[in-house]
C-alpha cells in the first residue's frame, strides 16, 4: 500500500484503536467481577471507523451515535477516566454517572452520545446539522448508527428532510452484520444499506470498515461536501464487532470460522504491520505505546474506584428544566 498518510497519521491510529481496544476489554472484564452492571455494548473489532472518522473531521465537528459508544467518545476526546466513571456510574463520569454505558456525553468534545433508543439518534443528528446551518458555522454532523437502526422508518423521514433542507451532516451505518443476533439478510431485501439514500437521491458509498484508510478517505469527501454546502451522504462503513451484542449475548448465531475470518483483517494489526514494515518504526517504540496504552486504562480503573457516588440530590437535576433555558425569549 502506498504512503499516502503519513507516519504521525499511522502512529495516531495505533495509539487511538489500540486504546479503544484495551480500554473494552478491561470494560469487560470488570463487568464480568460486577464492578459495572446494566446494559453494556462492546466496540471491539470496530476501532478503524474511529480513527478514519477522526482524520477526516475538525475538533468542531460533531458526533453523534447510538448505545456501542465507548470508543467514539474517547476518539472523540472524552477522558478514558471519565469514561470508566460513567461505567462505574460514578459522580466523575461524563455523564455524572447518570447515563451508564448507553449514554456517554461530551459537550465540549462536541459529543452529543450516546443513545439507547434504536434509531433515534439519526433525527437528532439532522437537527443537530440544522442547528450549525442556522448558526452559520462550518461544522459538520456525524450521525452513527447501526445496520438494524436502518430498518427505522426515522431514517427515510429525516433522509427526506435533510436531503429538502441541504444540511451538513454525514450518516454512517456502522454495518457489523447483526442487529442483535439477526443478520442483515433476515431483515430486508436491500442487502447494500447505502442503497437505501437513492429514494432520496442522497449521494451514498459503501467502505470497508476494516481499514482506516478507506474509512478516511470516503469520510473526508463526504465531509468536504457538507462543508462546502453539498448537503448530505449516507456512507455504509463495513465492520465486525468481535464480542456479542452485548455482555449477554453469546453470539450463538454466527459461526467461529467467520469470526477467525475477521480477525485476519484485524485493523490494529494492519496499522501495526504499515508502522513496522513501511515506516521502519522500531518495535521497541511500539511497545512503549502499548505501555502508555496499559497504563492509561489502569489509570481510568483507579479514577473510577477512587471517585465517589453522584449525590442523593442529583436524581431530580438534569431532568426537565432548566431555568437558564437560552432559547426562550418573553
Amino acid at each position: 500500500m502506498a504512503k499516502k498518510y503519513s507516519k504521525d497519521t499511522y502512529l495516531y491510529w495505533y495509539k487511538l484503536m489500540l486504546l479503544l481496544r484495551r480500554f473494552e476489554e478491561k470494560a469487560g472484564q470488570l463487568y464480568g467481577m460486577q464492578k459495572i452492571r446494566g446494559f453494556c455494548h462492546l466496540y471491539i473489532g470496530q476501532e478503524a471507523v474511529a480513527a478514519g472518522c477522526m482524520t477526516a473531521t475538525q475538533p468542531d465537528d460533531i458526533f453523534i451515535t447510538a448505545y456501542r459508544d465507548h470508543g467514539l467518545a474517547i476518539a472523540k476526546g472524552v477522558t478514558s477516566k471519565s469514561c470508566m466513571a460513567e461505567l462505574y456510574g460514578k459522580a466523575t463520569g461524563c455523564s455524572k454517572g447518570k447515563g451508564g454505558s448507553m449514554h456517554f456525553f461530551g459537550v465540549k468534545e462536541k459529543f452529543y452520545g450516546g443513545h439507547g433508543i434504536v434509531g433515534a439518534q439519526i433525527g437528532t443528528g439532522a437537527g443537530l446539522a440544522f442547528a450549525e446551518k442556522y448558526k452559520g458555522t462550518k461544522n459538520v454532523v456525524l450521525c452513527f448508527f447501526g445496520d438494524g437502526a436502518a430498518r427505522q422508518g426515522i431514517l427515510h423521514e429525516t433522509f427526506n428532510m435533510a436531503m429538502l433542507w441541504n444540511l451538513p451532516v454525514v450518516f454512517i451505518c456502522e454495518n457489523n452484520n447483526y442487529a442483535m443476533g439477526t443478520s442483515v439478510a433476515r431483515t430486508s431485501k436491500v442487502l447494500d444499506i447505502y442503497k437505501l439514500a437513492d429514494a432520496h437521491e442522497m449521494p451514498a458509498d459503501s467502505v470497508d470498515g476494516m481499514v482506516p484508510e478507506n474509512v478516511a478517505d470516503s469520510v473526508l469527501r463526504a465531509v468536504n461536501r457538507a462543508r462546502e454546502n453539498g448537503g448530505p451522504t449516507l456512507l455504509e462503513i463495513k465492520t465486525y464487532r468481535y464480542k456479542g451484542h452485548s455482555m449477554s449475548d453469546p453470539a450463538k448465531y454466527r459461526s467461529k470460522e467467520e469470526l477467525e475470518e475477521y480477525k485476519q483483517k484485524d485493523p490494529i494489526d494492519h496499522v501495526r504491520q504499515v508502522l513496522l514494515e513501511q515506516y521502519k518504526v522500531s518495535e521497541a517504540d511500539i511497545e512503549k505505546i502499548d505501555n502508555e496504552v496499559h497504563h492509561e486504562v489502569e489509570e481510568s480503573v483507579t479514577f473510577a474506584e477512587q471517585s465517589p457516588w453522584p449525590d442523593d440530590d442529583e436524581l431530580l437535576k438534569d431532568i426537565y428544566v432548566q431555568e437558564d433555558y437560552p432559547f426562550i425569549i418573553d
